[in-house]
Formats: structure tokens, sequence, C-alpha cells
């Protein structure tokens, strides 16, 4: 699986659960529709959606992509699965930081949302980069475990749970994993 997509630069620290997805709109119990609500008191004012606050990354039309990179200690917080939820339906595939929240990491994994730590020397060139050229891109490569500034050629590799990588890699949830060894599992049984 490969990700090679410009970016959406949060360059805020310590973004937490509620401020990626405020708790009034954790009602619902599917993933869908949690998108139109990321980082919802940041982007509008008085929650008003004809109101968007221009200043705000997601409101302003020079950046754009599935890859976005934030801050350090990206998703602290309460445990909410709707923060990953929210970003998946927005229309990311990863998040690159210099630090995130173990419970959140967790949850994007589970949600087809890959988190890609970096060094914080590795996340500030990236953020430069994108400040210069908004429209300059990152290459994600989750069979290598690498991410690669493709501007300047600068790469880093980061660590993901071997599971999860081959979940990743076949778009397994962990039933499907499972029933992805039905066959050796039958054998396992039969011989004892």
């Amino acid at each position: 699986m490969n990700i090679h997509s410009t970016t959406i630069p949060l360059e805020n620290e310590n973004v937490d659960t509620d401020q990626i997805i405020p708790a009034r709109f954790l009602k619902a119990t599917s993933r869908d529709g949690f998108g139109k609500n990321l980082f919802r008191d940041w982007r509008y004012n008085n929650d008003d959606e004809a109101q968007p606050k221009t200043e705000f990354v997601l409101n302003n039309p020079v950046f754009n992509g599935k890859i976005l990179v934030a801050g350090k200690n990206f998703g602290c917080g309460s445990s909410r699965e709707h923060a990953a939820w929210a970003l998946k339906d927005y229309g990311f595939d990863a998040v690159v930081s210099s630090f995130f929240a173990d419970i959140f990491k967790n949850n994007a994994l589970n949600n087809f949302l890959l988190p890609v730590q970096v060094s914080d020397e590795f996340l500030e060139n990236l953020f430069e980069t994108i400040r210069q050229n908004p429209a300059a891109e990152i290459f994600i490569d989750l069979e290598n475990q690498s991410i690669t500034n493709v501007s300047t050629g600068e790469k880093a590799w980061f660590d993901i749970n071997s599971y999860k990588k081959t979940c990743f890699i076949n778009g397994y949830d962990d039933i499907d994993y499972l029933l992805s060894m039905r066959e050796e599992i039958e054998d396992y049984e039969m011989s004892h």
C-alpha cells in the first residue's frame, strides 16, 4: 500500500480528540458523516457552516490532499474512536506527526488511517517544504515503512505493528485476518 499525495498542514501541537471531533457530534454509532464535523470549532464561526473561518487550514483552498501533517502529540485526550472516523471520513488516508497518543494511534490503525510517526526534525522539514510549496507531495511506502518528502528527496522510516501492517496491506479487519488463516486453523484442529 502506497500513499502519494499533497498534504494539509496543521502545525498545532497537542491536538486533542475533542478538537478533532467535538463531543456534541458523538451521537451516531456508524462511521459515516463524521468528516463534515472534523475540527468543527476551528472551521466555523458560531458553529455555522455558512461562516467558515478563512484562516483555518481546512478552509484554505490552497491546501488539499489525503495526508494530514500535524504537530506533535496529535490525538491526545479522550479515547474516542470517532476522531479516527472523522479524519478517515473527511478523506485522509494518513496522519504524519512526531508523536501520537497511544489510544489514538491504535484507533487510527483499526480504521485504516495510517499514523506515521517521524522525528521532530523531519516533521519540521515537512512543514517548511509545505510553507514554501503548498503543492508539495509526500510519498508513504507502507511495505518498506518509509516516508519521502518528494520535493527534497529526504526520507525517514517509521514503525508499525507487523500484524496491523498485514491488515493494512490486505485490507483486513480483525475478522478478515482470522478468516485468511482459515485453512491453517482447520488443519491445526484436524491434527489435534
